[in-house]
Order: C-alpha cells, then structure tokens, then sequence
C-alpha cells in the first residue's frame, strides 16, 4: 500500500508498505527513531505510545499494534519530535519530568511524555486518566504525576500543532460504507481493520498472516453519532473515546465502566463496532448494550438487516453474520436511565472482566415492571439473565425478591472456573451485583447484602 504522512512536522511518503508493519518496527528499524520503546508489545505498557493527529484532532496510539496504512493522512509525533525543533529547548513536559525527578531507569519515559504533551496539547488536567496506560516499574507515579501538574500551565509550544496531508490513494482503504460493502463482498475472505487492538496482536503475538486486509480508517460515514427523540444510532467506526463521551450524557454507569476499558490509547483506537464484531465472550460493551435493547445493524453488498444484539451471539466464537458481511452501526433506544453497569477485574485498569454485569431495572411504585439483564464472563457469550428477570419481574423491588431469586442463577448460567475467577465466585458475583442495583436505588451507604447463593 501507498502512504502519506507527516513524522515530527516533516511529510513522508512510502510506497509498497507491508499490510500488517507496525509503526513501532518501522520506527526503530527503518527510521532508527528507538526512544519509541517495544514492552509488552501488545497495547498494555504504554513504552510505545506516539501522538497521532487527524481531523479528530491530537489523541495517544500504542505503536506496537497500529499497522502503518492507518497512518495515511494523519500526523504523527514521537518522543523525538516533543522538543523545540529550532533550538532544543525540551518541551514543557519534558522539563518538568527533569525537573521533578520523573525519571529513573528510563525505559518507560518516553511513553510517560507523549502521553502528558498530548494531554497538554488538548487542555486535559484529568492526567491520572490520561496516564493510565502508561506503566512505571521503578519511579513511581508521584512524581510523575506532579511533573504532568507542573507542566499544565505551560504555553503550549507551536511546533506541536500538526496539519495532516492528504492521503494517498490505495483500493483496500475505501473511504465510504458503500465502497467497503462492495469490496468486502468481492473479497469476503479479508481481514477488516478498524482500530486493530485485538486484530494488531493476532500479527504481534500469534504472528499470524492476515490474508489480504481491508482498512477501514477512511469510511467517515462510519464514524458517525446520531441522536433522534426515539434512537441514538452509533457508526461502527466510532472509537470507545468518543462512545465514552456520549454515554456520559445518556447513561453515566455505563460510561464509567468505559472509562476503565483498556486505556486511553486503546480507546482512542478500539472501535464499538470491532468490539461487537469480534464476539468476545468477556467484552465489556455487549452486556450493557445488550441491558439498553440495542440493535446490530449488519450489511453484505447493498443488503442490509438487523437484528437485536442479543441475537447477534450464537456460541462461542460465532455470531450470525455471514461472510462477506459486516456491521455498519448500533443503535439503542432512547430511554429514561435505569442502567447500572459494573465491571469486576483484579486491576481497576486495563484488566480483562471476570464479570461484567449490566441491569436495566424498571420499578413502579416498588415493584420491578421490566427487567433486562446480561452479563459477560458468565457463559460463552454475552447473555441474558432470564430466569432471573422473570423471576423478580411483578414482585417488589426488595432483598426478599433477590432471595427467592437464587435458584434461578444456576438455570441462566453455568460459567467456566479459569485463571481469572472459579465457576462459584462468578455465580456470587453475579448475584452480589444484583444485590449492589438495589442497594443503590435505596440509596444505602453500603453495597454489601447478604443474598449470595
């Protein structure tokens, strides 16, 4: 493939790229810009993050699992391009790392400051979020997290503001949904690439040959929001940073539990559509979208159809869509927020669920009239809690309901004893999350009910 880009303020243009190069290889191999650091060398460290700009604006990416034809038309800045091109002078981060002693050994480092100039340049304070992706093992965070403070009041410096070139054009990056179903149909046997953090480590851990790819970066009109009084309609391109702004608007939990899904450069990367798409039994978007009633719209040529998520799932590893087809959007009806979502992992960050719940409780002058509930982590897919649903739907909305509740954990699931948690512990959990909804809507100060199975 041919692209074009700008690395450090300078354009690039390359021609015959490797599908499946990652950024982090051509970096240090190509262009002997190695401060870029490879770690886990799958999205989890943070060593590698870059700073890429495009007509979002400025975000954090993780090198290691972005291919080089996503960077077409888009800007990009290493730890080498932070400091003042004309003459030297360290960016205001950077200083501030120095001077606050934010450095040790110094291999984390680089990532550390790319992130902050990047939360710099967008005006972000919030830096504990903007850093979460970034691991230290030997400074501490203390001090990193005061230099990032310090530097906040900073002006920013001029050279960091970037113009994006035109892209360069290529026949496996269309640049509309319509374009994409027409190839997608013609080679339905293609790797698609939207954000490529799950895709990214089939090539960087299972070395995997992705057969030919499709791109699909450029489809704007797959990037897309749109808010009816009836419908929130979101486009599969659009990336988990900006599903978790929207969902702060509509459903705040549900928006928490975003804010610890990966980090801010996953999000900034991983598209709900890929997350839908892949059909991980432990993805923390199907469970809540599944609890709001979302539909999957799916397109194969100029055929499109939909269907409730829930229906999307069929077993482990399979979802109903066809070769050649692909999802297009999401949509979730609009509704009054009852939804309540909670993740449990052994890290607050960047941890995979042992179980993710999500519950969509309506209740009418103390009695339940609707019930939606689902998890992942519990089965092989994302799935309903009917049983459970049915049984407290019509009876108040009390500890005496989740008590006659129990027996109907075990009808619904059956889950997997693993690494992450024992088959018993998940059922608990399950339940105790249940019991966590309705301490919550009694306002109690304590989330602790003893209703475990």
């Amino acid at each position: 493939m041919n692209i074009t880009f700008l690395l450090n303020g300078r354009e690039v243009s390359l021609a015959d790229v490797p599908p499946t190069l990652t950024l982090l290889d051509w970096l240090r191999d190509v262009r002997g810009l190695t401060g870029t650091k490879e770690g886990c060398n799958e999205g989890d460290c943070g060593a590698c993050t870059v700073m890429v700009t495009d007509h979002n604006g400025a975000r954090t990416l993780n090198a290691c699992i972005l291919f080089m034809p996503q960077l077409d038309g888009k800007a990009i800045r290493t730890v080498e391009g932070l400091a003042d091109p004309e003459n030297g002078a360290l960016h205001p981060v950077q200083q501030a790392m120095v001077d606050l002693h934010g450095s040790q050994c110094g291999f984390c480092t680089p990532g550390f400051v790319v992130s902050m100039a990047t939360a710099h340049l967008n005006g972000n304070t919030g830096h504990d979020d903007a850093l979460a992706g970034n691991l230290c093992r030997c400074t501490g965070y203390a001090p990193i997290i005061r230099a990032a403070e310090a530097a906040t009041s900073a002006p920013i410096p001029a050279h960091m503001t970037d113009t994006p070139p035109a892209p360069a054009t290529n026949s496996f990056a269309p640049e509309s949904a319509d374009a994409l179903a027409r190839l997608y149909a013609e080679h339905p046997d293609a790797t698609l690439v939207a954000g490529a953090t799950d895709v990214g480590l089939w090539v960087t851990k299972q070395m995997r040959d992705l057969g030919p790819t499709i791109f699909l970066n450029r489809c704007t009109d797959l990037q897309q929001i749109d808010i009816t009084d009836e419908t929130i309609t979101i486009g599969a391109g659009v990336t988990m940073d900006r599903v978790h702004a929207l969902m702060q608007d509509h459903h705040p939990s549900y928006a928490e539990m975003i804010r610890r899904y990966g980090s801010t450069q996953v999000r900034n990367a991983a598209t709900i559509g890929g997350n839908i798409a892949n059909g991980s039994p432990i993805g923390d978007n199907p469970p809540a979208l599944i609890a709001l009633g979302a539909s999957v719209h799916l397109r194969h040529g100029e055929t499109r159809r939909t269907q409730l998520l829930e229906d999307f799932f069929i077993d482990y590893g399979k979802q109903d869509r066809a070769p050649g087809e692909f999802v297009e959007a999401l949509s979730i009806p609009r509704q009054p927020d009852r939804l309540k979502v909670y993740k449990l992992s052994k890290r607050f960050d960047q941890d995979i669920s042992a179980v993710c719940g999500a519950f969509n409780i309506t209740v009418t002058d103390g009695i339940v009239a609707h019930a939606c509930i689902a998890f992942g982590g519990m089965a092989g897919i994302p799935k309903r809690a009917r049983a459970v649903e049915s049984t407290i739907t019509g009876m108040p909305w009390t500890k005496e309901t989740l008590i006659a509740a129990l027996d109907a954990w075990d009808r619904d699931f059956q889950p997997l004893s693993d690494m992450r948690a024992s088959a018993d512990y998940r059922i608990s959990a399950a339940a105790n999350m249940l019991s966590r909804a309705l301490l919550e809507d009694l306002g109690a100060t304590t989330n602790v009910l003893e209703v475990t199975p």
